[in-house]
């Protein structure tokens, strides 16, 4: 799914990212050596090559790009970014629309309606929300999304562009990882452990096949982002189309970007938005958060069981009856946890459907009736066994029965069995 840049290669920190017009990637000019950015509080009244090419939200033409801005109190960097992006305009010299999906209480709005921007504002919060409620109302043929922040250069649009069509990809990501990321733009904790940590976690369970999984500066045709169901609201956003794209087998492409220092105060809280995203990968993955866990811990019950029950020595060790137990309370937890993955499966509809030969066969091939007539089965060879304690327990007056290995082995056949049975049932009701 994820093509490399051929105009660059992996970057030391001596090598930059070049761009179409023979600046290097890493050169962000100034205002100083081009157009002016706009300055907060200050009225734009100087024309711009591009704004003959924008166009307003009413306009009967159709864009061929739409730039999509999430923003919240972002007047100190704004400006910038959209002087960026009007210059990127400029030079493709298509029609474009550039909205700000705005819930700022400062003057980020107005700036933006100066600067020729369309403003949206979404009737409930969140990053996710943002530019789901932005892209609805988008009509470009391909879609532009990136902070408001200054750390996203967005004069870099043709560049993604170009090598987004070169590629005959369907999504375009700049990779701050495998591009440059300025002093002080990116925290420590975020470049060398969140960041890394996120998109190793969006590779193995989804096999995105990325390298900054959460770079934020992205090109998506329209067609691909429509053959996605985007629902999150929050910072996951950005997480889920990434998991949308490998579950429609979607084409990916990188290309390094330099990664700048942002303006105005960051909004991104580490832990908690990090969180979000892990939670949001692991709940569509239920294969990875049940299924695996389930089949490792019973099948290294099974083993602790048989192991304890022939007597035979490992490393010197005779496993007794405490190993039986631990062999025991191993198998059940790891088939109730087994059995929430095929609840998960059945009744939601996760992002990474179930893949394993258990809980295949189980969704595809589940009665009601073979499940609950297996819990019985084992019930019942189990109880039959307990059953049988119980009667030597009252033909002894009462008195005290010895706790064999086989008895823990009747007890944990029962249940397994009752979990069965009323999984069953459970089953048959949230898949009805």
């Amino acid at each position: 799914m994820l093509c490399a840049d051929p105009l660059t290669s992996p970057m030391s920190s001596d090598s930059e990212p070049s761009t179409q017009d023979g600046r290097t990637a890493t050169d962000h000019p100034r205002p100083d050596s081009g157009p002016q950015p706009h300055v907060p509080g200050q009225s734009t009244t100087a024309s711009h090559p591009a704004d003959e090419l924008l166009l307003e939200a009413d306009s009967n033409a159709t864009p061929h790009l739409s730039v999509v801005l999430p923003t919240l109190n972002e007047e100190a960097g704004v400006g910038e970014c959209l002087e960026r992006a009007k210059n990127a305009i400029a030079e493709l010299g298509v029609p474009a629309e550039i909205i700000l999906s705005d819930s700022s209480t400062d003057r980020t709005p107005e700036i933006g309606r100066e600067m020729g921007a369309i403003v949206v504002e979404p009737d409930r919060k969140g990053y996710g929300y943002a530019y789901r409620y932005a892209f609805d109302r988008a009509r470009g043929d391909y879609l532009v999304m990136g902070d408001a922040d200054t750390t996203y250069d967005f004069e870099q649009i043709p560049r993604l562009l170009d090598y987004l069509r070169e590629a005959d990809a369907d999504m375009v990501m700049g990779s701050r990882l495998d591009g440059k990321i300025s002093p002080g733009a990116m925290p420590a904790l975020h470049q060398y452990v969140g960041n890394p940590l996120l998109t190793t976690f969006l590779n193995v369970f989804y096999g995105a096949g990325v390298s900054d999984a959460h770079s934020g500066f992205r090109i998506i045709r329209r067609e691909a982002y429509e053959s996605m169901t985007l629902t999150s609201t929050g910072m996951e956003f950005a997480s889920e189309m990434i998991m949308e794209a490998g579950a429609q087998d979607l084409d990916i492409v990188e290309v390094p970007i330099v990664y700048h220092e942002r303006e105005g105060e960051e909004t991104l809280e580490s832990f908690s938005d990090g969180w979000r995203h892990v939670r949001f990968m692991l709940v569509n993955a239920p294969g990875y958060l049940f299924s695996v866990p389930g089949l490792v811990l019973s099948g290294l019950g099974l083993a602790v069981m048989g192991v304890a029950a022939s007597g035979v020595s490992v490393g010197g060790v005779n496993p007794g009856l405490h190993s039986m137990i631990a062999g025991s309370l191993l198998t059940i937890v790891g088939y109730q946890i087994g059995t929430l993955g095929i609840f998960a499966a059945v009744s939601s509809d996760p992002i990474q459907q179930l893949e394993d030969p258990i809980t295949t066969w189980a969704t595809d091939s589940f009665s009601l009736e073979h499940g609950a007539t297996a819990g019985v089965l084992v019930f019942t060879a189990g109880g039959g066994y307990a059953g049988l304690l119980v009667s030597q327990w009252l033909s002894s007056g009462v008195g005290s029965v010895a706790f064999t290995m086989e008895a823990l082995v009747a007890f944990t056949a029962i249940v397994i069995g009752i979990q069965t049975v009323f999984s069953s049932f459970y089953l048959s009701a949230v898949s009805d």
